[in-house]
């Protein structure tokens, strides 16, 4: 008994609390599935509509460049078609098509009419030579086709102003002379002179760019030499008699240079414009092209899958590096891709700093009240205001009167024709960043209230001042939290087009509004090509909207893939700081 009492008190088991059984009669909500069934089937259409449209982007963009094959179509009615099959459809045809065939075409037609409903299936063709046949598509039902090959030497061609061309090399000329005959021979003796002809293409190009390019620049700054000196001393004053003696030595300069290389220019063309390849095309005309003025020419059908992935390669690397050509339709996009990385990049530098600082007075300065409240009220409703409004306000206020103004100040000499006082890459950077500002400065006060207050009471105990602890302890810990909300600023206004349309965002705009041969020096009043705009401008404003339209899908994936790369870019960045103050 009494070593009982004397033993120590020994814990005893914890009991397993059972889960609660619902009561029979109990409401189905009670037990949470409902809840779980609506809140998982809403994660999955979000994601399921999320993936599908990205599925459609890429799938879409990036089969634009393969090279599909060439069928030729013969019909019952005597028409031939050369080109590619971009898709078929099902479709009602109208008496007029059943009338145009023979008697025993029209009873097929008609029982295949009766097994599927009425209705028959027909090829959209991808014929181009719209200078020849005046369409670039051509609907045909498979009801009329007589017959269906796939010619071993059908040829496309990629050329610099009038779009593809579908036919069968048959004859090569130089000088108007017969060099070559016949499928094989004409196709060999393109070959051996394309490589040269578009070296001498490139060397015109790069006088055209190069040296004609800074005469012209010289004469317009002797002719703005004339005008700034009549506005500094008047008209009929020896300085403007001195500016116009210089211009006019300029001028005579220029001219003897201009004429040299002008005859360099003229030579390389003539010795291109005698190279001519003949083509056959499927309505059995004969169409000569200089060889100039083709880009690229694919026997698609004898190509073999690797020979296939070359020519792919190739049209994707043109399309990021060339200029854009036939409407932007076709060629590159590179100006609209530099134009939108140089935005995106000025607008981030525009917005982080001043976000940050609003977020910081708010947050660790201003004091808590009425005022306060009123600014993060109208902050957020800034950011629902339509992206239109902010274009109209920076036409307005930076082009407008902020633009004319530094016309009229240091630039004078431009006028009538305004040098800032137009849309430019630097407004187009503005006015994004006041779109994207709140976004900034919401995203960096939540993660400057994430900072434990601890942190900074001890901060203060140490000693340090408020902006030290600020500087030391608040930022570096809120900075994954700021770099989240630059991320989402970045991803906003990348993909604005709106605004750009307003401020700086023009069709064609060849000169990038940063000079590589200076860099990084920038022209902020140039105006500048971006990727939405570009979208827009070919799906919309396009004359062949068909063919235009794997061009959308392709430039709306490179438009995607860019906004990726640049937050992957801070996201890495982001996860790097949060390792480095985790480990602390």
């Amino acid at each position: 008994m009494t070593d009982l009492l004397d033993a120590p008190n020994e814990p005893k088991p914890e009991r397993r609390a059972r889960p609660r059984r619902p009561r029979r009669g109990s409401p189905l909500q009670a037990q949470g599935e409902p809840m779980v069934w609506l809140t998982g089937g809403a994660l999955a259409i979000c994601l399921l509509m999320i993936f599908g449209l990205l599925g459609l982007v890429v799938y879409q963009g990036g089969r634009t460049f393969w090279p599909n094959s060439i069928v030729q179509l013969e019909t019952e009615t005597g028409q031939s078609f050369l080109g590619v099959v971009s898709r078929t459809e099902w479709f009602e045809p109208g008496p007029e098509l059943l009338d145009s065939v023979s008697d025993e075409q029209r009873a097929v037609m008609m029982k295949d009419m009766a097994e599927h409903e009425g209705r028959s299936l027909r090829r959209l063709v991808r014929t181009a030579n719209f200078e020849e046949t005046g369409t670039h598509f051509d609907w045909v039902s498979e009801s009329v086709v007589k017959s269906e090959e796939v010619p071993e030497w059908a040829v496309v061609l990629e050329r610099r102003s009038a779009g593809r061309f579908y036919g069968f090399p048959s004859q090569f000329l130089v000088e108007g002379k017969v060099l070559a005959e016949g499928p094989e021979a004409t196709w060999e003796a393109y070959l051996e002179v394309a490589g040269d002809v578009n070296e001498r293409l490139e060397e015109a190009k790069e006088l055209e760019e190069g040296p004609l390019g800074v005469i012209t620049r010289r004469l317009r700054q002797s002719q703005l030499d004339i005008r700034r000196a009549e506005l500094a001393h008047g008209k009929d004053t020896p300085e403007v008699a001195e500016a116009l003696a210089e211009h006019e030595k300029v001028k005579e300069e220029a001219a003897v240079e201009t004429l040299a290389i002008s005859k360099q220019i003229s030579e390389l063309r003539e010795v291109n414009s005698a190279y001519v390849t003949r083509f056959t095309i499927a309505d059995g005309r004969e169409v000569d092209v200089q060889v100039g003025e083709i880009v690229r020419a694919v026997p698609v059908n004898q190509l073999s899958f690797g020979d296939k992935l070359g020519v792919y390669a190739s049209r994707w690397k043109e399309f990021l590096v060339d200029d854009p050509r036939k409407a932007n339709s076709q060629g590159g996009v590179w100006p609209a891709l530099f134009g939108t990385v140089i935005m995106t990049l000025i607008m981030s530098v525009l917005v982080v700093p001043f976000g940050v600082l609003a977020a910081l007075y708010l947050r660790e300065y201003a004091k808590q009240g009425f005022v306060v409240s009123v600014v993060r009220v109208a902050v957020n409703n800034l950011a629902g205001v339509p992206s239109i409004v902010f274009g109209v306000f920076g036409l307005g206020f930076f082009c407008y009167i902020v633009g004319a103004g530094i016309d009229d100040l240091l630039f004078a000499e431009y006028l009538p024709n305004p040098k800032f006082g137009k849309g430019g890459v630097l407004w187009a950077s503005l006015t994004l960043a006041l779109l994207t500002l709140p976004v900034v400065i919401v995203a960096t006060e939540e993660a400057l209230s994430a900072v434990p207050n601890s942190m900074r009471e001890g901060s203060f105990a140490c000693g340090a001042t408020q902006w030290q602890t600020i500087r030391r302890i608040v930022l570096p810990r809120a900075m994954p939290g700021i770099l989240t909300g630059m991320i989402l600023a970045v991803a906003r206004g990348a993909g604005e087009v709106a605004p750009l349309m307003l401020v700086g965002a023009v069709k064609l705009a060849p000169d990038l509004p940063v000079d590589l041969a200076t860099f990084p020096y920038v022209f902020p009043e140039r105006s500048f090509m971006h990727l939405g705009f570009h979208i827009y401008d070919v799906g919309f404003q396009s004359q062949d909207s068909e063919a235009a339209k794997p061009m959308v899908y392709t430039t709306t994936l490179l438009l995607i893939g860019l906004v990726v790369v640049l937050n992957l870019s801070a996201v890495a960045v982001r996860a790097r700081l949060r390792r480095r103050f985790a480990a602390r």
